[in-house]
C-alpha cells in the first residue's frame, strides 16, 4: 500500500498527464476501463491503485509505465510482487529499468502492455518462472529471459522470494518518454 505523499505524488503526475493532453476525467477513465470516479479519487490521492490501474493509465496516456511513477520512491506492490522504477534511458526505444521482488507462493497474472513492448528479466537470487502465459522460462540465479510483453504474462516464485532486475523496452510504435 502507498503511503500519503506517494498518492499525493502519482495524483497529481497523472492529473498533469492528463490535462496536457486535453483528456478529460471521463475521457480517460473510459480508455482505461476503470470508473470515473475512481481516476479522480486517484488523482486527488486518494485511493490505493492496483499495477495493473497504473499500467492502463499509462498505455491510455501514452507515456511509458516508468514515467507515471518516477516521482514516487517507495516500491509499488500488490499480490507479493514489488517493484521500483531504477532509472529510465533517454533515447529510442525507451527503455525502463526496475528492481522487482517476488514474495515466496507468488503468481502473479500480468496485463499485456504496449504493442512491440518486450521485458527482459535477470534473476538476481531465488527461482522465478515468467514469461507469456502458456510460454514460460523458468529462471535460477543468473539466468535472463526477454520475452513479448504486449501479451498477458505471468511471475510464478516457489518457496523462496525472487529478487530480478527488470528492463522494459518499448516498441517503435510504443510510448513517447
Amino acid at each position: 500500500m502507498m503511503d500519503k505523499l506517494s498518492r499525493n505524488t502519482l495524483g497529481q503526475h497523472l492529473q498533469a498527464l492528463r490535462q496536457e493532453r486535453g483528456w478529460s476525467l471521463s475521457q480517460l477513465a473510459t480508455a482505461a476501463g476503470i470508473a470515473k470516479s475512481n481516476l479522480s479519487r486517484l488523482e486527488q490521492g486518494n485511493g490505493n491503485p492496483t499495477l495493473d490501474t497504473i499500467w492502463r493509465l499509462a498505455v491510455q496516456l501514452n507515456t511509458p509505465f516508468g514515467t507515471l511513477v518516477a516521482p514516487i520512491s517507495e516500491p509499488l506492490g500488490e499480490d507479493g510482487v514489488q517493484v521500483r522504477l531504477i532509472d529510465q534511458g533517454k533515447g529510442f526505444p525507451q527503455v525502463d529499468a526496475y528492481w522487482m521482488r517476488c514474495a515466496p507462493h507468488t503468481l502473479r497474472h500480468a496485463e499485456a502492455h504496449t504493442t512491440g513492448t518486450r521485458e527482459s528479466l535477470t534473476l538476481i537470487s531465488g527461482w522465478l518462472e515468467a514469461g507469456p502465459e502458456g510460454a514460460t522460462t523458468t529462471l535460477t540465479p543468473g539466468d535472463t529471459v526477454t520475452f513479448p510483453a504486449d501479451q498477458p504474462h505471468l511471475y510464478r516464485t516457489q518457496t523462496a522470494e525472487a529478487m530480478v532486475i527488470m528492463t522494459i523496452t518499448y516498441g517503435e510504435n510504443g510510448v513517447t518518454p
